[in-house]
């Protein structure tokens, strides 16, 4: 007779599989990598805090996400200006742009010059395309970590891509 994972189980495959995603979406959001290693460890002591007194959880992915989006707001306003990383420091640290729209960006443009204009996107725009397009996450799983529903989240990344598009230069010209 198969028996369910533990709860314990689950956590630690929750873990290999979203650790570097969440590290990567919250160096992307702070751009100071001790801040983004600290944060998320603490999502997933937040997490385990939250399964640890018996809550059940669908969807750990998304969970995550909206601890570490919580996370970033709390320590955004603790803040009074932010570290700005060089690009540079920021693609050497592993950013990578994926999805199909990140390819397209990545085929016309250097990702260094997409990665500095995406800063420019105001919130919370800037905050769909990243979590839709660097994450990797659907419009529902946005919507679930940011309590919004995936309509607004669509709407958003939709305004945040046209404003990127819009702050690029033309790649013709080039």
């Amino acid at each position: 007779m198969p028996t369910s994972p533990s709860p314990n189980d689950e956590f630690l495959a929750a873990y290999d599989e979203y650790a570097d995603a969440i590290f990567r979406h919250c160096y992307c959001r702070l751009r100071d990598r001790e801040v983004a290693v600290d944060l998320m460890q603490d999502t997933f002591m937040k997490a385990w805090e939250y399964l640890a007194a018996g809550n059940r959880v669908k969807n750990i992915r998304a969970l995550l996400y909206k601890i570490a989006n919580n996370l970033i707001i709390d320590h955004a306003r603790k803040q009074q200006h932010r570290n700005h990383d060089s690009v540079e420091d920021l693609l050497e640290e592993g950013i990578e742009f994926a999805g199909e729209s990140g390819e397209e960006f990545g085929g016309r443009f250097d990702e260094s010059l997409v990665v500095a204009t995406l800063q420019r996107v105001e919130e919370p725009y800037r905050t769909a395309v990243v979590m839709r397009y660097i994450d990797e996450l659907s419009p529902k799983e946005i919507g679930k970590a940011l309590n919004e529903s995936t309509n607004v989240i669509s709407v958003r990344i939709n305004r945040g891509l046209k404003k990127l598009k819009s702050l690029l230069p033309d790649p013709s010209y080039g």
